[in-house]
């Protein structure tokens, strides 16, 4: 009676470990695959999405800005290109679709048939249109999605920024000049896509 009594109490215990270390590996999946949802569902769908649009927003403000009350001489058609990098898929893929190529025949109607009446400020918004339409799947699609166009979103946020400072007369002078706080805050905001977009790519 002893003897089965402590094989019972020995395979009790080898139950309960091999129970207790089957908990531990789905407590360890259960919390892999939690991280991984995160990442896949607020990181790279939702996160990457909206600080698309946050960044090429700004960049369309800026724009704006440049043809208002900018007015200063950086190379504001640098964003024409961060645009084109930025734009989430949605935008990019109905611009670059059939609507997209009607805007472009008409800007360049216009352009040709009417240039007095064709206004100096549509010059950059006409320019991203044909920009989307005929570029090259290369640039489109391989570029665009990839480490090199988050790069360069982010060299051009760095010289728009430089230059800024430059022009305002210094650091300070840009939060505090009139009109130096927008400008600063729209080229801050370009700097939100490609960070995140990088550190989610090094993680």
């Amino acid at each position: 009676m002893g003897k089965f009594g402590y094989l019972a109490m020995k395979t009790d215990r080898l139950s309960s470990d091999l129970i207790e270390s089957d908990l531990k590996e789905l407590g360890v999946a259960a919390k892999k695959l939690a991280n991984h949802a995160f990442m896949l569902g607020s990181g790279l769908g939702f996160g990457t999405t909206f600080f698309k649009f946050l960044a090429s927003f700004a960049a369309i403000y800026l724009l704006i800005l440049d043809r208002t009350n900018w007015k200063t001489n950086i190379l504001t058609s640098l964003l024409i290109p961060y645009i084109f990098l930025s734009l989430p898929s949605v935008l990019f893929s109905l611009l670059r679709g059939e609507f997209g190529k009607w805007i472009a025949f008409i800007a360049v109607v216009l352009r040709l048939f009417f240039p007095r009446r064709f206004p100096d400020w549509l010059e950059l918004p006409g320019a991203l249109i044909l920009l989307l339409v005929v570029a090259p799947s290369f640039f489109a699609d391989t570029i665009r999605d990839s480490i090199a166009g988050t790069i360069i979103c982010l060299l051009i946020g760095c010289y728009l920024l430089q230059e800024h400072i430059r022009a305002s007369g210094g650091f300070r002078n840009s939060f505090t000049k009139s009109h130096g706080v927008s400008n600063s805050i729209g080229i801050i905001l370009l700097f939100v896509y490609p960070v995140w977009a990088l550190v989610l790519h090094f993680l």
